[in-house]
């Protein structure tokens, strides 16, 4: 847990920093924050901020940026003063209700609702539409491919053949394989869609390998069934200093474009109505280790749907943490 203070001097470097990408000494704080401590104490703290591994040198003798430990220390920080969309501020609240009014239609809500995200953050902004199982499934396979690899094969009435490969925690026998296989089909297979469980839990299902592998299935379904997805705001992202060489932007445009990887990247968002942060090497991939996410869920029950923005890890995090928030509430109260 940080001191007061050195929260504060974390907090104005991380504020400077996102200002102008640029690392930041001592003698900058000193002139431009407020923190009420002398030079030679700002020295100090940074000294063992860098220690702690909130923030790290570049190069020898320039200034500190912010590590990803650094952010995530900020953010929930951050986060702290924010609870719920309920706590948005009178502003706030008007531009929901003027996304609201503006709109034909929930597409027509979606499409403007992104375009004013990507203004208003200057990153690449993404509403997913509610997402319910809306395809019928004929027939659940599962092949196992090794002894911790099981593959996942879905096949609709439509005749869309899904597939996912899982990586289980431990070893499984073909046995165990199968008898999943039996519990997903008599799940799933034939049913309507609010007949079929969107949370699985461990008191419905106590064995690890089962709940695994229906949540995997379920998002593998949801997935197929998705709607378009409303993108705005890839030439702003393009233009951030952290991707002006391609080296660093190509493998993050290479899993953008892939909606399948997406869908996988934003599935994990809370479902309390709070908002998600995700941070450089949280996101689980190493070619989105220079971005964050955040994101959060509009709608309730089966009817929900995802608003994120992702842009670099440098982002403004308490400017995008509350126009998700607002598009959250602009979103919330439509029909789906």
């Amino acid at each position: 847990m940080l001191s007061d203070r050195r929260q504060r001097v974390l907090a104005a470097l991380i504020e400077e920093y996102i200002s102008h990408a640029l690392p930041v000494g001592s003698r900058t704080l000193v002139e431009n924050y407020r923190l009420g401590v002398s030079s030679a104490t700002v020295r100090n703290e940074l000294s063992v901020l860098e220690d702690a591994g909130y923030i790290k040198q570049p190069h020898t003798s320039a200034g500190r940026i912010p590590t990803d430990f650094g952010y995530r220390a900020f953010v929930d920080d951050l986060l702290g003063s924010y609870v719920t969309e309920e706590d948005l501020d009178e502003d706030s609240r008007r531009a929901a209700r003027a996304l609201k009014d503006s709109a034909l239609e929930l597409d027509d809500l979606m499409d403007r609702t992104t375009s004013a995200l990507a203004r208003l953050t200057e990153c690449l902004s993404i509403v997913l539409p509610p997402q319910t199982l809306s395809l019928s499934v004929r027939q659940i396979t599962l092949v196992a491919l090794s002894a911790r690899r099981v593959m996942i094969v879905v096949v609709t009435e439509e005749g869309q053949v899904l597939d996912r490969q899982v990586e289980c925690p431990c070893e499984v026998s073909p046995d165990e394989v199968h008898a999943v296989q039996e519990t997903l089909n008599a799940l799933i297979v034939d049913k309507q869609p609010d007949d079929i469980p969107h949370h699985i839990d461990e008191e419905q299902f106590p064995d690890h390998l089962t709940r695994l592998l229906i949540r995997e299935t379920l998002r593998l379904v949801e997935e197929g069934s998705a709607g378009r997805a409303h993108q705005e705001g890839l030439k702003a992202l393009v233009r951030q200093p952290e991707f002006a060489q391609a080296q660093a932007l190509m493998p993050v445009l290479e899993v953008l474009e892939d909606d399948t990887i997406l869908l996988r990247i934003l599935h994990d968002v809370d479902s309390d109505g709070n908002t998600t942060v995700r941070i450089g090497s949280e996101n689980g991939a190493a070619s989105l280790a220079g971005v964050s996410v955040v994101a959060g869920r509009y709608g309730r029950g089966h009817s929900e749907g995802i608003v994120a923005v992702i842009g670099p890890t440098r982002m403004n995090y308490a400017q995008v943490i509350k126009a998700v928030r607002t598009a959250q509430s602009a979103l919330g109260d439509t029909d789906a």
